[in-house]
């Protein structure tokens, strides 16, 4: 099975060095986008076989393993956009047919040509795919404070979309540049502009951007280690109702998340722990889940307020809510449970990593309230850790100011011992 992917742009009347128009006059099966097609139909064979590259993908590999079946000696030509390693279908034929050899002719691609025409130096630049993909990798971008960053864009992450973002989360220190329609002469546009004057204009499709910052705001150490708790938009004003910060980052210590990819906070209330999570660790995905209806409000004007986007937030009773379409977590802070810890670290357990590690942080009193289990907090904790086989960690304790003693607790799920 061999596969030639040739790049190419939009550049309705296309040049290749002579050994690829050789390869073209030979061929006898193509394939490609509707786009390709309609481009490159002039160079083609007249008894040339064309195979159009749609969704759903399985369907066009159907018919690749089909003709190899019958032709296994002819090599299917196909065209793609730019150069097909840089988020490229030769990529998508790698995944697919893995004993398949195949040969790269490739061509600049839509970053590339952009850079070109802006005549920017590109070798600083971090590459972000929004084509038919979610926010995470650009979010990371705008939280590390990235100087330059080139993106390629879709129907629903359009420049608007993404430069309204980036104002929503306070990232308004860049300048845009779009290019639209790279390669062709008669159509390509580039354009310059702010946030806010790209979410009033309509690109054309198929367009990509370069986001440049205007200071310099790459050093990690920018970014703030530790929010002053009086920053926060706190629950009815109620400076008890947040994890305060020094035990927000030792929380963050015990959960290891430098090396876990996904993260829930359950009981998430003003969402420090998950936003100071997001800003520390930005690789992580973050689940936050919450009881009290009014928090959801709370955690996302906190979000905008400290640039944290992409934290998922849930609300509603977390032992009635539907945990099994949910990415599988490895890290798990419990800040809240209503007298039901058992019951939500078993909840956990049915989708928690093995060697996944579950964090509580329980306030020793001195005094035994009438009003909250939280003096029996340990307590709980000993007996679900117990029930549930989970091996802890001796625990930390630790006292701020005037404030009661909070032992940080950690517990590890090895489901094989």
């Amino acid at each position: 099975m061999k596969f030639i992917v040739i790049g190419i742009t939009d550049q309705p009347n296309p040049w290749f060095p002579p050994e690829v128009m050789e390869i073209i006059r030979k061929g006898k099966i193509f394939s490609g986008g509707k786009r390709h097609h309609e481009i490159i139909a002039p160079l083609l064979p007249q008894d040339a076989q064309w195979i159009d590259i749609t969704v759903p993908l399985d369907a066009v590999f159907e018919q690749y393993f089909s003709l190899f079946t019958f032709h296994p000696s002819l090599p299917i030509i196909v065209f793609a956009s730019g150069d097909p390693l840089f988020f490229g279908f030769a990529n998508t034929i790698r995944r697919k047919m893995l004993e398949a050899e195949i040969v790269v002719c490739p061509n600049f691609n839509s970053l590339q040509m952009l850079a070109h025409r802006l005549v920017m130096p590109y070798h600083d630049m971090r590459i972000v795919s929004l084509t038919g993909r979610p926010w995470p990798e650009f979010d990371k971008a705008l939280i590390e404070r990235v100087g330059k960053i080139g993106v390629l864009t879709d129907k629903e992450h359009t420049p608007a979309a993404i430069a309204q973002r980036m104002i929503d989360y306070g990232y308004t220190n860049y300048q845009m540049h779009v290019g639209e329609h790279l390669g062709n002469p008669s159509l390509e546009k580039v354009t310059t502009l702010t946030l806010d004057e790209a979410t009033k204009h309509d690109f054309t499709m198929p367009n990509c951007l370069i986001l440049e910052s205007r200071e310099n705001l790459c050093h990690p150490c920018l970014r703030k280690f530790g929010i002053p708790d009086s920053d926060f938009t706190l629950l009815d004003g109620r400076e008890k109702m947040i994890t305060k910060m020094p035990i927000r980052l030792l929380t963050l210590q015990a959960l290891e998340l430098p090396r876990k990819h996904v993260f829930w906070d359950i009981g998430f209330c003003t969402g420090s722990v998950s936003i100071e999570a997001r800003l520390q660790f930005p690789h992580l995905q973050i689940e936050a889940f919450e009881i009290r209806p009014e928090c959801e409000t709370i955690i996302q004007e906190n979000t905008r307020k400290f640039g944290a986007p992409g934290i998922d937030i849930h609300i509603g009773d977390f032992l009635e809510t539907d945990i099994s379409t949910l990415p599988r977590p490895d890290a798990v802070f419990i800040g809240g449970h209503g007298g039901h810890l058992q019951e939500i670290m078993a909840k956990v357990l049915t989708v928690l990593a093995p060697d996944g590690v579950i964090v509580f942080n329980s306030v020793t009193s001195p005094v035994v309230s009438k009003m909250t289990d939280r003096p029996g907090s340990r307590q709980l904790w000993d007996e679900a850790c117990a029930a549930l086989h989970l091996s802890q960690e001796p625990p930390l304790q630790i006292q701020l100011n005037d404030y009661n003693p909070i032992e940080i607790l950690k517990a590890y799920y090895h489901p094989d011992k």
